[in-house]
């Protein structure tokens, strides 16, 4: 279980996360939304320890997670796998090499900078291209790819960390309809067959209600929802966007528009 206990970080004068407590159960996929500046993106990278809370407590499987130091922190930073909106890929790379980096944190950098890796880690990120149906790209340098494609990669690469929960941070934010509903089904996959806990900030709202067990509203730091996406009622949005208005901001008994996350019975990942 992962427990945030009145967590909050302050930049100078400004309070972008406030007093913050949470808890998630272990196999939940959470989606955090709200508006840009709420604190979503904050809030994953202190679970991480990528920013360092400036009070309050984490814990995950009774590991107190803000006071880890050293060879400790590196540890949990492979357990807690970090995707990110912009894929932090190696351009240059091809995508296998730049799967097989997400084996730095299990054996050090500079056997992977000379790519030392084992005959089962290789075997690893085989399986992994497979999995997120990328084999046929495997040899191609990853700046090649198009967006969705490098965000199926980072996906890859975060599996080979063999993380016990991963902290997606907008994976979406700069994709197409099409490559965004590949990367969420391949999330949920994941989340659905390994068990692994994902949490994941969002900007689209249908996203949130299509894939997430629950959802976290964050509003000027502090958090002003929690809930199943079917509590996600009209009062709830208005009050985490604040008035802006928002793609799918629909009440229960109003339609959603059409489009590519008009709510359907199954997920099932798909090619890009």
């Amino acid at each position: 279980m992962l427990v945030i206990d009145g967590v909050s970080r302050r930049f100078d004068t400004k309070t972008a996360v406030a007093n913050v407590s949470l808890r998630v159960e272990r196999g939940q996929f959470v989606g955090i939304i709200g508006r840009s500046g709420a604190g979503k993106s904050t809030l994953l990278r202190m679970i991480n320890r990528l920013v360092e809370p400036t009070s309050g407590q984490i814990m995950f499987d009774g590991i107190e997670v803000t006071k880890l130091r050293g060879s400790d922190l590196r540890a949990w930073r492979a357990r807690s796998a970090m995707i990110f909106q912009q894929f932090n890929l190696v351009p240059r790379l091809d995508v296998l090499t730049n799967i097989l980096l997400g084996r730095i944190g299990r054996h050090g950098t500079l056997p992977s900078l000379f790519m030392r890796f084992t005959d089962a880690e290789r075997a690893m990120a085989v399986e992994a291209l497979d999995r997120l149906d990328l084999m046929a790209a495997a040899f191609q340098r990853a700046e090649t790819l198009s967006g969705g494609q490098q965000q199926r990669v980072a996906i890859a690469r975060a599996l080979m960390q063999e993380p016990s929960i991963v902290l997606a941070d907008e994976p979406i934010a700069s994709l197409d309809p099409r490559n965004a509903e590949h990367v969420m089904s391949s999330l949920k996959a994941i989340n659905g067959e390994n068990g692994i806990t994902i949490l994941c900030s969002l900007h689209t709202l249908e996203a949130a209600r299509r894939y997430c067990d629950r959802i976290v509203g964050m509003a000027n730091g502090k958090v002003v929802f929690e809930g199943t996406p079917a509590d996600l009622t009209q009062a709830a949005v208005h009050e985490i966007y604040q008035g802006e208005e928002r793609e799918g901001d629909v009440s229960d008994d109003v339609a959603a528009p059409a489009g590519w996350l008009a709510p359907r019975p199954e997920v099932a990942s798909a090619p890009a």
